[in-house]
């Protein structure tokens, strides 16, 4: 048997990290996904597909991840339920990362965040760390937050 999905989307807004009881890291995100094909008025739709990452790639992504980045998530497909306040069983469907790939640079015009249309922006030709006489600005500069991480924690 086999239960493997790879995914290639946006991020709706930033990822969520909390911590269980017991200490464990864990990261929720929503991930727009176009559809491989336009409706009758010839836009394109999107599913939102939920995401859950546990320990240290949970961590990763909270500290890298923001609305509107484009990343490559591949895991599992996981449903679970609960009841709610009202005693009616709730199934929840979602992806188990097991590896986020980050696509684009954090650093994107707009300090990594889009604005409007869901999340949506196009970007822009041209790698903004490559050679060529590009502009060569630092990644996190935006943030001004301090980054503890080991060079174990780092997913590239």
């Amino acid at each position: 048997m086999l239960n493997r999905v790879i995914l290639i989307g946006r991020l709706t807004r930033d990822p969520e990290l909390r911590y269980t009881p017991a200490g464990v890291a864990v990261t929720q995100f929503t991930l727009a996904v176009d559809r491989p094909f336009t409706n009758s008025q010839k836009e394109r739709e999107a599913d939102f597909i939920p995401v859950v990452t546990w320990r240290q790639l949970a961590e990763t992504c909270a500290n890298y991840l923001r609305k509107g980045r484009l990343c490559a998530v591949e895991g599992r497909i996981q449903v679970r339920n609960y009841d709610n306040n009202e005693g009616r069983k709730v199934y929840v469907t979602e992806v188990v990362a097991d590896n986020v790939r980050f696509l684009e640079s954090p650093n994107r015009e707009g300090g990594g965040r889009a604005e409007g249309n869901g999340g949506y922006r196009e970007e822009p030709a041209g790698n903004r760390y490559g050679g060529g006489g590009r502009d060569h600005q630092d990644p996190f500069a935006d943030d001004g937050k301090p980054i503890d991480i080991s060079d174990d924690d780092l997913p590239f």
